[in-house]
């Protein structure tokens, strides 16, 4: 995304990105003969696609143009306790005291990090783009649940088809540049972007929410902040700073002690929804 970024502006980046990703997804529909979603089951691809694609992803864009990867991949590292605590508020899960817990030290790490850029005269309107990223990615997992069965290529052709349609409507209004790119770098960024980190991250994590809690299925963000800062640095010349490494410390240990460590405690406040019980 930030290789992108540098030559596509952000909403147009994204909007092409996921208008070639969905085509890719209807062009397998046609060719599996899926049926296109229907009733309730369609608006919740289309509420998924606004959510997942068209919120998340212009908020993210719009951050990575201003900050490096790193960061903003360890910000991203708090979807899997942002989710359990959304989860909980909505019983879809229950109330435990690590989650409490690992919401301290993850909010302590976002701290401890926006330090860097902040001194470096970076928005903070930036660092709240990120949140709201993480908060809209969180909640998209949590209506996947709630959703009856559908095969997850068809589900994220009717999402990403609406979230790129918003997208692209954004940047018009926005008077972005829409040109195609000129940069080898950028259509390789592309040829990566579309067929692995569109299609096929979205379609398998559809598959995940099946089986899986909302929270449990966000684990993949922990893994990602430490990923994005090594290949960051060495392929985008990003400093590993020691407010990048503390903060990114603490954001995983609260996500661990949130989130990953919550399946041996007892729940405390009133019966809601087990994690797992809410079936696809």
């Amino acid at each position: 995304m930030r290789f992108s970024n540098r030559e596509l502006d952000p909403l147009w980046g994204a909007g092409l990105r996921f208008s070639l990703a969905a085509f890719l997804l209807i062009a397998a529909m046609l060719v599996m003969r899926l049926a296109l979603p229907r009733g309730r089951v369609l608006a919740g691809a289309v509420a998924y696609g606004l959510l997942n694609f068209a919120v998340s992803f212009s908020l993210a864009y719009y951050a990575l143009s201003h900050v490096q990867a790193g960061l903003g991949q360890t910000v991203f590292g708090l979807v899997p306790l942002a989710t359990l605590l959304l989860a909980i508020l909505q019983r879809q899960e229950r109330l435990r005291v690590a989650a409490a817990v690992g919401a301290v030290l993850a909010v302590a790490g976002v701290a401890v990090m926006a330090r860097a850029p902040l001194s470096a005269s970076v928005s903070p309107l930036v660092l709240l783009a990120l949140l709201g990223s993480v908060l809209a990615f969180a909640q998209a997992g949590i209506l996947v649940r709630r959703l009856p069965p559908v095969h997850p290529i068809a589900f994220n052709a009717v999402g990403m088809a609406t979230g790129s349609a918003v997208l692209l409507v954004g940047s018009l209004i926005a008077r972005e540049t829409q040109a195609l790119p000129t940069l080898a770098t950028t259509w390789l960024a592309l040829a990566y972007l579309v067929p692995v980190g569109s299609v096929l991250v979205f379609v398998l994590s559809v598959v995940v929410l099946k089986y899986w809690p909302a929270s449990r299925a966000a684990y993949a963000f922990v893994l990602i902040p430490v990923v994005t800062i090594v290949l960051s640095a060495w392929l985008d010349d990003e400093p590993i700073t020691s407010s990048l490494v503390i903060g990114g410390v603490l954001v995983l240990g609260g996500v661990y002690v949130g989130a990953l460590r919550t399946r041996n405690e007892v729940p405390v406040g009133p019966p809601g929804l087990e994690p797992g019980t809410n079936a696809l």
